[in-house]
This record gives structure tokens, C-alpha cells and sequence, in this order.
């Protein structure tokens, strides 16, 4: 089962993912379907879930107050509703997306990294608790990928189709409990862990002023 805050930000995982599961792969839509999540997630063994902002330019975060909280809670319902089926089957998997944005402070998306980090740190302390009871918990921590949230267009080599991401993600399963999904991202998280923190944060400030530039530029243009 796919679980989303909208249903084109799990769109191309059902396209990837159908013909292998053809008529058992389910997209629910968060805001709609919330209140009957109990009786749609029974005997479910495997879930994927995410949360995310849609594409724009980097802000203070301090706007959005309710972010953090509305995120947070999703991702603890949701647990709270599976894991205790994978339980009593001892078998199960659980994958969060969070963000690269939560592996270190990130400028501008303050609130969206905080608690991207919440996520991750949720999901690697999920995994250490229940893996000797067959169930994985994943952590998934991807870059850019090309779809209309991040409204990029066209893929690259860093910035990958969700097709490309999730089949190199999906390959990870098992292995790592924590994740950039594919080898490109695992690159650039390599390149920035061996950066100082203070040249990092640095780093991406200056990378989303710069993008905030771009896009107020284009805004006066309209």
C-alpha cells in the first residue's frame, strides 16, 4: 500500500510497481481517506510512506509552523496503525521517505529539514527495535528526483525519473537501513558528509538564496 498527503507523489512508484502486484497495489490519499485507514491497512505487509512540500523557493520556515506538526503526525499514525498486523505475522516493511535535506542543517528550509531528521532518526530507531522480529524499517533519503513536486522536468544523472529512483531504491530493501536510494544521491550525501558543518550550511544557503533569486526573478517577469 502507497500512503501520500496527494496522489501524484506516490503516481510513478504505481506505474512501477503494478505490473509485478497487478490489482494489489492501492494509492490512498491522505486527506481523504484517513478516517478508514484502520479496516484499508489490515493484513497489510509492506508500506511506503511520505509527506512533502510542494515545489516553489526556499523561505524561513518560521511561516509554516504547522508543517512540522501535521508531518510528524502522519508518520507516527501511520506506524501506530501497521506495525501491530506485522507484529503477529512477524513479518512486514515500513518505508519513510524523508529527505537529504534531513542529514544536516538546512537554511531557509529549516523546519522542512528538522523534521525531515525527525523522520529518519524515527525510522533507524523503528528498525533497530524490530528487526530480530522480521520487520525492516527503512529510512529513505533522497535529493532531487524529476517529478511535479520538485517541478523539475527533464532527469539527469542527479536528478533522476521516479522510475530510475524507486528501482534503485527498491533494490536496498534489507540491505540498509538508511538510504539515499540511488548511487548519484549516495554520491553527493558522500561528498557532504566529509564537508565541515559550517562549510556545508554555508554551501546551501548560498545554493537556495540563489534559487529563491531564480524564482522571485521569474515571478516579476510574469
Amino acid at each position: 500500500m502507497l500512503l501520500a498527503g496527494s496522489v501524484h507523489q506516490f503516481q510513478y512508484t504505481h506505474c512501477l510497481t503494478e505490473p509485478s502486484y497487478p490489482g494489489r497495489i492501492k494509492i490512498n490519499c491522505l486527506r481523504k481517506v484517513w478516517s478508514l485507514l484502520p479496516r484499508a491497512v489490515a493484513g497489510v505487509e509492506g508500506v511506503a510512506a511520505a509527506s512533502g512540500r510542494k515545489g516553489g523557493f526556499p523561505v524561513a520556515d518560521c511561516v509554516v509552523p504547522a508543517f512540522s506538526a501535521i508531518t510528524n503526525v502522519f508518520f507516527l499514525q501511520m506506524t501506530r496503525l501497521v506495525l501491530p498486523g506485522m507484529l503477529e505475522r512477524s513479518k512486514g516493511v515500513i518505508l519513510n521517505i524523508s529527505s537529504a535535506a534531513g542529514m544536516y542543517p538546512t537554511p531557509l528550509l529549516t523546519l522542512y529539514s528538522a523534521t525531515k531528521a525527525f523522520v529518519d532518526y524515527f525510522s533507524r530507531g523503528l528498525h533497530a527495535e524490530y528487526k530480530s522480529k522480521g520487520i525492516i524499517v527503512q529510512s529513505v533519503l533522497p535529493y532531487y528526483v524529476a517529478t511535479k513536486l520538485s517541478k523539475i522536468r527533464k532527469p539527469t544523472f542527479s536528478k533522476p525519473s521516479p522510475e530510475t529512483f524507486v528501482r534503485a531504491a527498491i533494490g536496498t530493501v534489507g540491505l540498509q537501513s538508511q538510504t539515499n536510494g540511488c548511487l548519484p544521491h549516495a554520491i553527493m550525501a558522500w561528498i557532504f558528509s566529509i564537508l565541515p558543518t559550517p562549510a556545508a550550511k554555508s554551501l546551501v544557503m548560498k545554493t537556495n538564496k540563489q534559487i529563491r533569486a531564480r524564482f522571485l526573478k521569474k515571478l516579476k517577469e510574469k
